[in-house]
């Protein structure tokens, strides 16, 4: 494995960095020597997560904000995050999903074509899998999405394959499953509007803040009659980003990557561990099963293990929530309530220099 000469003293643009994986992801970057410059458009990710490295306020859809960006600092390689990602608002809206993720996908690789920036890792999702008849799920199953979010990535991958061939672009889509938890050290954590995870929804009804959570289905083929997913820490996923890098600095060849622990657990196995952690039963109201809800969704990450050296760290239901208990008492209460107002191309600590391509 490359060492952290792969990443350190490099300027990783990272698209979506004010959002929950982006914001880990800029940490685990900064820590390892390179230099984050963080996009985002602040519509659904967060000022206060923006803690290292650089800040510029903009959106993909500004292709002139995309050149200034490219022209102003000298971008080695890309992160890419910045996505809409509810599968029940992409089904009420997939114009948005496809005018957001894919094209502003298009607008960014575009960029980086004529900036000759030529790595990028790209955030994809299990979602471009679709319903599967066979788990655990590995890189090589059939991708048919039933869901526009889905689509929407899918798209973004065949980009990526097509750019390859016509301009060199080397890149590494990651297929995440299901990201949860939070940095262990308290700094930032997960914050969505409205929240849809499992985990952060359980936690704040252990707490009394919300009334109850909605399971969906209980006869389900599995042990406990309940969904069966592959929950991902956060700092599992960010971690495997920046191996990812180093890959690609290394002249690995452009693929895909799923990135899930390979060890399932069903909601109501959350719902104990959340029980465990806080000490306070979780109140539930069980319902029947969700249109479109498979049985059973696990990643075979062992592509990962072979060829980024990656291994998942929280690979136990029980730690995973403990961080994300953690941030929801610790954290989460430090949160600013207003936000400062930005501006585009703000005052940075990443001094612009000249390219080294």
């Amino acid at each position: 494995m490359p060492g952290l000469e792969g990443t350190a003293g490099l300027n990783i643009l990272v698209t979506g960095g004010a959002g929950y994986i982006g914001s880990h992801t800029a940490k685990v970057l900064a820590r390892a020597g390179a230099n984050p410059i963080v996009l985002d458009n602040l519509s659904r990710g967060h000022r206060w997560a923006v803690r290292w490295g650089t800040f510029l306020h903009g959106d993909l859809a500004d292709s002139a904000f995309l050149r200034e960006v490219f022209a102003r600092y000298s971008i080695d390689a890309v992160v890419h995050l910045a996505a809409l990602a509810y599968v029940g608002e992409s089904m009420e809206q997939p114009g948005m999903y496809f005018r957001n993720n894919t094209s502003g996908a298009l607008n960014l690789l575009e960029a980086m074509r004529d900036a000759n920036v030529r790595r990028i890792v790209f955030s994809s999702t299990c979602a471009t899998y679709g319903h599967v008849s066979t788990v655990p799920i590995t890189e090589e199953m059939p991708q048919r999405p039933v869901n526009p979010y889905g689509e929407s990535k899918l798209m973004v991958e065949r980009m990526l394959h097509w750019f390859g061939t016509a301009h060199g672009l080397q890149w590494v889509a990651l297929r995440y499953f299901n990201a949860a938890g939070a940095d262990p050290e308290g700094e930032i954590g997960e914050l969505h509007s409205p929240e849809t995870h499992l985990i952060p929804l359980a936690i704040a009804a252990s707490a009394g803040e919300i009334p109850s959570i909605e399971v969906f289905g209980t006869d389900y083929p599995t042990p406990d009659g309940t969904c069966l997913r592959d929950y991902i820490h956060v700092m599992d996923l960010a971690e495997a980003h920046r191996l990812a890098l180093e890959y690609l600095a290394a002249g690995g060849t452009s693929t895909a990557f799923n990135l899930g622990t390979g060890r399932p657990v069903s909601v109501r196995g959350v719902l104990e561990a959340v029980r465990q952690v806080s000490g306070k039963t979780v109140p539930a109201r069980y319902g029947p099963r969700r249109a479109g809800d498979p049985a059973e969704l696990v990643a075979d990450p062992a592509k990962a293990g072979r060829l980024l050296g990656w291994r998942p760290h929280y690979d136990e239901i029980t730690a995973l929530v403990s961080t994300a208990w953690d941030w929801y008492n610790g954290g989460l209460r430090r949160v600013p309530a207003s936000e400062e107002p930005q501006t585009a191309l703000l005052r940075d600590p990443v001094a612009p220099r000249q390219s080294s391509q």
